[in-house]
């Protein structure tokens, strides 16, 4: 009975993998396997893709120290809502003042030098109308030496107004509308321009947010400035928030091979926040209609991705590269004509040129 069963099996595998043999479908037109084909159609396919995002101040910035000094008043804290130009932070330095003093000093001293010389030759000018009263070469030195001491008054001044405008660092303001996010010093801290600092303050503006968002390089093409989208955060579950591209990179990052796209989110209800992570609804809405056929009619194997088409009653293999897929169709890409049939199921075990029923 065990030798019986072997042999079964063997002789119904040989039966199935021998099939129908080209002079058998000649002799017998009813051993042509019955394919189903479906046609080529162009469709515009609209399709939909969900992607992190970040949201960030539409603007943000860090305020560090410019002089080396110490923190003498401190008039806002975390969550402190500023305006543009107000006063956040007053520094002290006394070596500035000294240096502002001596600079002045200075200032004053060349002014009066300068007002002696160009008087001086004022005088000699006014003289030597009259031929032979003051000589030529006098005249002359009296005009250089107004020259440097006017040089020299105003090396003075400049040297004065650097040092103005350093002392006027000891005042930190706000450069925007914003909201203060961060504080990293008290009063009396030793704070200066030193590299790797943490900064004395960070502001960003919330009433309008940046959102974020990398496309990978294939979806790209998909989308332009002015295009509507929908996104949510965990944090608001149920909750979905319209923005628009305001601005695309119009490059690929070298690292991620994506287009950084960016959409302003008016957040006037501050109920979002800058630093959460969102999930961005992308329309993919193709700008031109492209081949779609069932997925089940693509094949991809060690051969190639390709599609069947009838040609002349029998199967050709068309290589086609595959774009985005919707439900059960597929976008397609090759050398196939405007009309014709593909075969909708297709498999490997379908060779070329099969003949078709």
């Amino acid at each position: 009975m065990k030798y019986n069963s072997i042999f079964a099996a063997f002789l119904f595998a040989f039966t199935i993998g021998c099939g129908p043999k080209e002079e058998d479908i000649k002799q017998n037109p009813d051993a042509v396997p019955v394919l189903e084909t479906v046609a080529l159609t162009k469709e515009k396919l609209s399709t939909e893709m969900r992607i992190p995002a970040e949201l960030t101040g539409l603007k943000q910035v860090d305020m560090f120290a410019k002089v080396t000094s110490f923190v003498k008043e401190l008039k806002v804290d975390i969550g402190s809502e500023v305006k543009k130009g107000q006063l956040l932070v007053v520094l002290e330095a006394p070596e500035i003042s000294s240096q502002l003093s001596a600079a002045q000093s200075r200032l004053k001293s060349q002014e009066a030098v300068y007002l002696s010389s160009k008087a001086t030759y004022n005088r000699l000018l006014e003289t030597s109308k009259v031929e032979g009263t003051i000589a030529k070469n006098d005249l002359d030195v009296a005009e250089a030496r107004k020259n440097s001491d006017l040089a020299n008054f105003q090396a003075a001044k400049a040297s004065y107004a650097e040092v103005g405008n350093i002392r006027g660092y000891l005042q930190i303001r706000a450069p925007f509308d914003g909201v203060v996010s961060a504080r990293n010093v008290n009063l009396g801290a030793y704070v200066g321009p030193s590299s790797g600092a943490l900064p004395l303050l960070s502001i960003q503006q919330q009433d309008k947010l940046r959102l974020s968002v990398f496309v990978p390089e294939q979806y790209s093409g998909y989308l332009k400035e002015g295009d509507a989208l929908t996104f949510n955060v965990k944090s608001l579950p149920g909750q979905k928030f319209d923005a628009r591209i305001a601005r695309m990179s119009g490059a690929l990052d070298a690292r991620l091979r994506s287009e950084r796209v960016e959409m302003d989110v008016n957040n006037s209800s501050q109920k979002l926040k800058p630093g959460m992570v969102a999930e961005v609804l992308l329309p993919l809405n193709a700008p031109d209609s492209t081949v779609v056929v069932p997925k089940s009619a693509v094949v991809t194997s060690s051969e190639g991705i390709y599609v069947l088409l009838a040609d002349n009653g029998k199967t050709r293999r068309i290589p086609v590269t595959k774009g985005r897929e919707l439900e059960d169709k597929v976008e397609v890409f090759g050398d196939l004509p405007q009309t014709g049939q593909v075969v909708k199921t297709a498999s490997e075990e379908i060779k070329d040129g099969t003949p078709l029923k």
